[in-house]
């Protein structure tokens, strides 16, 4: 028995520390009830409340490091992140991916969407509680039975970007569908026309393609009819017509911000792209 009282007695002293404790917590939520004014209370749940998760998705011709400038700014301010690997094979397959992946994210979601991205989050987050925002970036907010090729002309505008692609076939391909990329050669004109050359013709010679179907493609009903939405158009973007993202932003209801950026805004211009994020985070 004598060899085990220092025993005891470090677990009676542990005990009484954790009793002291539990006292002083009692007594000061009774002291902050008390007299703590409404304010103060207020400012403690809101400080409390957990941020929402945000999913950025990339378009084709990209891959999810071109988030890389944004998501470490959200990391930054404590938001959780996850930039998810877009397939590229069309909108209803894509989007089923990302309904997969978004039901294992626990609370309130943003998704982000970047060029045929927007397209995806559009379809995937139909009927999902959980996503609470969606924000465009320079993205395809498509309407139902619309397809990427045929949201290109909202607006009157005009993009050369079906001019300058090459095709490679890829397994499995039917219907004559294959994978299609941007010739590296007009990338840096046509993508990223604000960034360093260099950096552009990186981009150009790591780029994912995106599968032609996926351009035409008709898409399904689209979650921006019942969730709120932002949209940010860039001005000198030459892969979408900023006309058509007007079109598309206003037919979403979308609070919408413009920016002289190329396609990449939240490369060129991630502070803004932040800005808008966190707006419709905190909305």
């Amino acid at each position: 028995m004598t060899a085990h009282r220092p025993h005891l007695l470090r677990t009676h002293r542990l005990r009484l520390v954790v009793a002291v404790i539990a006292g002083t917590v009692m007594v000061t939520g009774f002291t902050l009830a008390a007299g703590a004014s409404p304010q103060l209370a207020t400012v403690d749940k809101t400080s409390a409340a957990p941020k929402p998760t945000i999913v950025l998705v990339h378009g084709a011709f990209a891959d999810s490091s071109g988030w890389n400038p944004v998501a470490g700014r959200l990391l930054g301010e404590g938001y959780p992140v996850i930039a998810f690997s877009n397939p590229l094979r069309g909108p209803a397959t894509d989007a089923e991916y990302l309904r997969q992946l978004l039901s294992t994210i626990d609370g309130p979601v943003v998704l982000v969407g970047h060029s045929y991205g927007g397209a995806v989050i559009t379809n995937a987050a139909t009927g999902d509680p959980d996503v609470k925002a969606l924000v465009y970036i320079a993205a395809y907010a498509l309407a139902e039975g619309e397809s990427v090729a045929a949201a290109n002309a909202l607006g009157g505008g005009h993009t050369d970007v079906i001019d300058h692609l090459v095709v490679r076939p890829f397994p499995g391909a039917t219907g004559g569908d294959a994978d299609a990329y941007i010739d590296p050669a007009y990338f840096p004109t046509l993508f990223a026309q604000d960034l360093p050359k260099s950096t552009a013709r990186v981009m150009a010679a790591t780029q994912r393609p995106g599968a032609l179907a996926a351009l035409v493609t008709p898409s399904g009903a689209p979650a921006w009819a019942t969730i709120p939405t932002w949209y940010m158009v860039a001005r000198q973007d030459r892969i979408i017509p900023p006309e058509a993202e007007r079109a598309m932003a206003e037919r979403a209801g979308s609070t919408t911000v413009e920016i002289d950026s190329s396609h990449v805004a939240m490369m060129s211009h991630p502070a803004a792209v932040l800005s808008l994020i966190k707006a419709a985070a905190r909305s």
